[in-house]
């Protein structure tokens, strides 16, 4: 049986490309800059090394050249051409590893910006917890109309697996667990959908439905776990239709759920 670290992996692996993507047949270009001169020169040359990426000149896990030849390329100094990098490296695009092997890496596709720029748009007030619940149930519902379509059996395994340690955190009075379980369910259930979108989405949804958490309380057991078994089978049957039906139902009711309790804080007294 698999640990609910091996679940929690499972659910945070990266994002897989396509291996139809008839892109990848043709030759890549070699990546070349220009010398930049402009008053925000770092922005410049951040969207040249943007501009690689487009291209296909540069591909995630490839490594730039050294700050100081990337300098001498874009005729600039090292401090700029580190703020470029930095910046890019904030925005997701690139990672920066240590040692001798070390350097500014393409990243591969995670959506870690996406996920941060919605998790601080929630805590400036931007997103409320309405937008978020509706959100939720758009993306939740096309998530598992795609998962009765294309998932595997191997999927579906994880899923009940994810189920199965559920009903353990249910069986130890482990409320915290359990909700954290069965968000995790919902990261594996876009994955199973094989739609990279919907992935970043549902991690970046799921990231501020924590952060709600924080300040509302979760469905109570009684009103998930029936209807997660539900679902299982609906999706183990590849019944589009029922299935999403569910799921619907179900954060409908969590939607109504917090809603209410979001209107009982604004009461006077």
């Amino acid at each position: 049986m698999k640990t609910a670290n091996t679940s929690s992996r499972a659910a945070k692996r990266p994002i897989e490309a396509s291996t139809e993507d008839a892109g990848a047949l043709r030759a890549r270009p070699a990546p070349a800059y220009a010398p930049v001169q402009t008053r925000r020169a770092f922005e410049a040359v951040a969207d040249q090394i943007r501009g690689q990426l487009a291209s296909g000149a540069l591909q995630p896990g490839d490594r730039l050249p050294p700050e100081r030849e990337l300098a001498e390329q874009f005729s600039l100094s090292r401090n700029t051409v580190r703020e470029a990098l930095r910046s890019l490296e904030m925005a997701g695009v690139l990672e920066f590893r240590k040692g001798a092997t070390g350097g500014a890496f393409v990243r591969e596709g995670q959506g870690d910006a996406v996920i941060a720029g919605f998790s601080d748009l929630f805590r400036l007030g931007a997103i409320r917890p309405a937008d978020l619940t509706e959100a939720r149930l758009i993306v939740s519902v096309a998530a598992t109309r795609l998962a009765c379509q294309r998932g595997t059996e191997e999927d579906f395994e994880t899923l009940r697996e994810n189920f199965r340690l559920s009903e353990l955190a249910v069986a130890k009075g482990d409320v915290q667990e359990r909700v954290r379980i069965n968000l995790d369910f919902h990261r594996l259930l876009a994955r199973t959908a094989r739609n990279p979108v919907l992935v970043i989405l549902t991690d970046a949804l799921v990231e501020i439905h924590e952060q709600l958490l924080q300040v509302v309380s979760p469905l109570p057991d009684s009103a998930v776990m029936p209807s997660r078994r539900r679902l299982l089978k609906y999706l183990a049957a590849r019944d589009e239709e029922k299935a999403a039906a569910e799921m619907e139902t179900h954060l409908k009711a969590l939607q109504r759920h917090y809603l209410v309790q979001q209107a009982e804080t604004k009461r006077p007294g």
